[in-house]
């Protein structure tokens, strides 16, 4: 599966003609809660770490972009790296996708995606304590703050938000 499809977004694998943009995000305060607001070298890092996540794993956060233009609006999807507790639905926006509901249909899509297509039952969200946008995104999911949840990063605790666990989720 190339893409994923939703009434306004094409959701399709990251490919190098995302890395400026999506290091341009990661050296930008936007990106303080998602391992970014960091120097161009580290920034272009976490960048190809993504199109790097699709080759090891076969599956990834997607490019996010509105059906008809290819310019990516940021990443949202499963992401599973060596070393995590669980699975995670994931999701970095650029500025140009704020306040439009274009992270909580990508999101719905790539769960439903995660769900039925990767098998996965149990997903979570690793999201800052101080990440109120986030925060707020995975709430309209209908995800739910679990404070028992194994942390990913013992020593950087963040809060882990659990999805329900039938496929559609919460509009």
């Amino acid at each position: 599966m190339n893409t994923l499809t939703t009434e306004r977004l094409t959701l399709r694998p990251p490919c190098p003609a995302d890395v400026p943009a999506l290091t341009e995000f990661y050296r930008s305060e936007r990106s303080q809660y998602a391992g970014g607001h960091v120097p161009h070298a580290k920034a272009w890092s976490n960048a190809v770490a993504m199109l790097g996540h699709w080759q090891v794993r076969g599956y990834g956060l997607w490019a996010v972009t509105e059906t008809g233009d290819d310019r990516a609006l940021g990443l949202v999807g499963p992401y599973y790296p060596d070393g995590r507790p669980e699975t995670e639905l994931g999701w970095v926006l650029f500025a140009a996708a704020e306040g439009r509901g274009i992270a909580q249909e990508a999101a719905l899509a790539a769960r439903a995606d995660a769900r039925s297509r990767l098998g996965w039952s149990e997903i979570v969200s690793y999201i800052d304590a101080r990440n109120t946008r986030s925060i707020a995104l995975a709430e309209r999911l209908g995800a739910r703050l679990d404070e028992t949840a194994p942390q990913p990063k013992p020593d950087d605790p963040c809060l882990v938000f659990r999805h329900p666990s039938d496929v559609e989720g919460t509009a």
